[in-house]
């Protein structure tokens, strides 16, 4: 198993950055393999924007993967994010972990200049675009319906070839499939229940194996919201409390969670990876910095080692 935590985002008021960098440097030493973000646009929640956070935290760390997840690219502009995703990339010399994802539901396109009748078709050509903004090619030519490039320098290149491992997000059956016909991993969302991911994982699985696809390349984790306390009780409502600062009023927010004692969050997790998960990005949700460096000391020494 892998293990990832989130990175802290919240900004109520002046961010905690010397708070940001002891965590970071922490979570290098208790031996996290990655850290993560979030985006969250437009939103109730003060979250800073994830590609900014991952550059100052790839200044903060020497070793830890960067990641975010997931960025809904049909809401940006294929070539100055893969300009800001090639930066970041090369600022952390190459650890980043890139999250994609169409959106879709009640996401506000209008806002953005999104038709959200041809979202999808935008991702996707979007995402063939930065693919190409990415390539050895000094120049890009690309025809679409969208984007039309002729013969556009781009410089410079991520560090990672062919480019950053990219992450697909998704729920239906029609973005389970695109995620593993065109990205490199799976990441079930925070937002989904340890069921739903379950059935997630039953479909990518029957889709590597229809695309011909090696599972042993296409890694599948999940991020869960957690909170360990030692009153479960308790633990359960700060967690609630955490979810409804990012997503508010959400409906089934309050199924998705793992909280309560360390033996409940260890029977939560461990769920989760009979699931299909192999990698699991933990995602405490405490008010600031210092509460989730708690939880993060928590998971590290009584959750962790109980999962094998």
């Amino acid at each position: 198993m892998r293990f990832s935590i989130a990175i802290p985002q919240l900004d109520y008021d002046t961010f905690d950055t010397a708070g940001l960098r002891s965590y970071l440097g922490r979570a290098e030493e208790l031996g996290f393999e990655g850290g993560w973000v979030l985006e969250q646009a437009v939103g109730e929640s003060p979250l800073l924007a994830p590609l900014e956070l991952l550059a100052y935290s790839a200044a903060c760390t020497e070793r830890l993967r960067l990641g975010v997840a997931v960025l809904v690219t049909s809401l940006h502009d294929p070539l100055q994010l893969a300009s800001a995703v090639t930066a970041v990339d090369r600022l952390s010399h190459g650890r980043l972990d890139l999250g994609v994802a169409a959106g879709g539901g009640s996401r506000r396109f209008a806002a953005f200049g999104v038709d959200k009748a041809t979202h999808v078709r935008y991702f996707t050509e979007g995402l063939a675009l930065m693919k190409a903004a990415w390539s050895d090619e000094p120049r890009v030519t690309f025809h679409g319906r969208f984007r039309d490039v002729d013969d556009l320098p781009i410089a410079p290149k991520p560090v990672q070839r062919p480019h950053p491992p990219i992450w697909f997000g998704g729920r239906a059956p029609t973005a389970l499939a695109r995620a593993v016909r065109r990205g490199d991993a799976f990441l079930g969302a925070g937002s989904s229940t340890t069921a739903d991911f379950a059935q997630a994982v039953t479909a990518v699985r029957r889709e590597l194996a229809e695309q011909h696809k090696d599972p042993a390349t296409f890694t599948i984790g999940k991020r869960v919201y957690l909170m360990v306390d030692d009153d479960g009780d308790r633990g359960r409502e700060l967690v609630l409390d955490g979810l409804r600062g990012i997503y508010g009023r959400m409906s089934g927010i309050d199924s998705v969670a793992v909280a309560g004692t360390p033996d409940d969050v260890v029977r939560g997790l461990s769920e989760v990876i009979d699931a299909g998960a192999e990698m699991l990005l933990l995602n405490p949700v405490g008010a600031d910095v210092v509460q989730n460096r708690e939880q993060m000391e928590r998971l590290a020494a009584e959750v962790i080692p109980r999962l094998g």
